[in-house]
This record gives C-alpha cells, sequence and structure tokens, in this order.
C-alpha cells in the first residue's frame, strides 16, 4: 500500500468519525455541573458496600473489573507487538556497548546529573510505591503507581550510563513482572467460581473504610495491575534503549529474516 492511498484512507476514516466525535462532545455536560446520577449512585454505596473511599479503584477493580481485565490484556498485547517488531528487526542479543557516531562527541554526564538522579531515583520509586499502596484510600492505585515506577527506572540510565541501565534492567525480570502480573489478575477472577461464586467476586474480608487493607480482593487485583503495569512500561523502555546499543555482527539478522 502506498502511502499517498494509506493518508487517503486516515482522512476518509477521520471525515466518517468526525460527526459522531461532535455529537459525543456536544452531549457533554457542562464544565462545572452536577455529578451525573451514575456518579451519585456509586458514591453513595461504594463506601459502605465496599469500604473504600477512593470510588476510581471500585470501579475498575470490583464495578466493572472485567473490562479493567480486558484492558490489562490489551496493554500486554500492544507491548508484546512492540518487542517483536524491534527485537525481529535488530536481532535478540544484547551489549553494554551503546552506539558511537563518529562525527558527534559523547559528551560526559555531570556530576550534578549523576548526584540528581541517585536521590531522585529511589524517592520515584517510593512515591510510586505510595501511590500503589493507597489504591483504595486516595486517588491513585496500580495503574498510576506502575507508571511511575517504570519511569523511576529511567533516572537509571540518565544517571548511570547506559552499562549501569543494562546492568540494572533485565529483560526476563519484566517479562515476568508483565506476564505475572496479569496471569494473577485473570486468577483473581476465576478463583472465586472454585467456590462457587462469580467472575472476580470479592472473597476476603473488606477491612476498615479508609484503612490502607481494605478493600478485600481489589488489594489484590491492584496490586497485579501495578506489577503489569511496571514491567510492562519498563520493558518498553528497554527495548527503545536498546534500539541505541551497538549491535555485535552475529546478532544482526540476516537477509532472510529480515
Amino acid at each position: 500500500m502506498s502511502q499517498r492511498l494509506r493518508v487517503a484512507l486516515l482522512a476518509l476514516a477521520g471525515v466518517m468519525l468526525l460527526p459522531g466525535a461532535a455529537a459525543v462532545i456536544a452531549g457533554l455536560p457542562r464544565f462545572g455541573a452536577t455529578i451525573a446520577a451514575y456518579g451519585e449512585r456509586i458514591n453513595a454505596i461504594v463506601p459502605e458496600a465496599r469500604h473504600v473511599a477512593n470510588m476510581v479503584s471500585a470501579i475498575n477493580f470490583d464495578l466493572r473489573g472485567l473490562d479493567t481485565l480486558g484492558e490489562e490484556f490489551m496493554l500486554l498485547a500492544a507491548i508484546t507487538g512492540t518487542v517483536v517488531l524491534l527485537r525481529g528487526r535488530r536481532g535478540e542479543g544484547s551489549t553494554e556497548r551503546a552506539l558511537r557516531r563518529p562525527e558527534r562527541a559523547v559528551i560526559p554526564r555531570s556530576e550534578a546529573v549523576v548526584l540528581v538522579c541517585r536521590i531522585a531515583g529511589p524517592l520515584t520509586a517510593l512515591f510510586g510505591l505510595y501511590v500503589v499502596l493507597h489504591a483504595t484510600v486516595t486517588p491513585g492505585g496500580g495503574f498510576q503507581g506502575g507508571v511511575i515506577l517504570a519511569s523511576g527506572t529511567l533516572l537509571i540510565y540518565l544517571g548511570e550510563g547506559y552499562a549501569g541501565w543494562r546492568d540494572a534492567v533485565r529483560s526476563h525480570w519484566l517479562d515476568g513482572l508483565e506476564g505475572g502480573g496479569a496471569l494473577l489478575f485473570t486468577l483473581c477472577g476465576l478463583a472465586p467460581m472454585l467456590d462457587g461464586g462469580a467472575f472476580m467476586q470479592n472473597v476476603l474480608p473488606f477491612g476498615t473504610f479508609r484503612d490502607l487493607m481494605s478493600g478485600g480482593l481489589m488489594l489484590v487485583e491492584n496490586l497485579c495491575v501495578a506489577l503489569a503495569v511496571a514491567g510492562g512500561f519498563t520493558q518498553l523502555f528497554l527495548e527503545f534503549m536498546e534500539e541505541t546499543r551497538e549491535a555485535d555482527e552475529a546478532d544482526e539478522p540476516g537477509e532472510e529474516s529480515a
């Protein structure tokens, strides 16, 4: 397919979707309008029924937990596709040698950058853990906290360089985090069915309202999402960093694989 045809199809799709998007935007409530009836109903029921103060987590991991499971596997599929695409083009091997271009001078990192990264890295990780652990109490959760944790790993690259990054971040660990988190999330849905319950039905004590351990099964599901998101996004960062490495001759894909 030529580039001109792809652009034409994109423009056609945009024109077809534009009326629907305009209708949805026009139907949105005015800024500052009263909360919708659905939101009011959730605010009235969830604190007493599920003992959680964060309504977003209650929706994600309880009221529409099946949808969240689907979104988790969408993320897993997207990251898997990216990894397959990038590794298929450059090969499977890895090296700690970053690519160097003779015409471009390599500017060493300043001591200030190294110091800031070494301080900010642990603080970023702690903040990510805080966001994950307080999913049922304050705004946040596994998705947000997982992204923060993954972003914190980039400070290793900025502060320690490519070799330090490759020494600290291992691909098979990230595969385990991402796939294991998605698998455990699925088991959270299947486990209640072994006892005659519904899919993803809560089978754990709800705890005390506004307590860190409140929410029952939502706590486990939130942790699963945090593991999968942190592992998945860090895997993406790793693959993008690998694109800057100096490939070995034996690692370069041949003409048939290319």
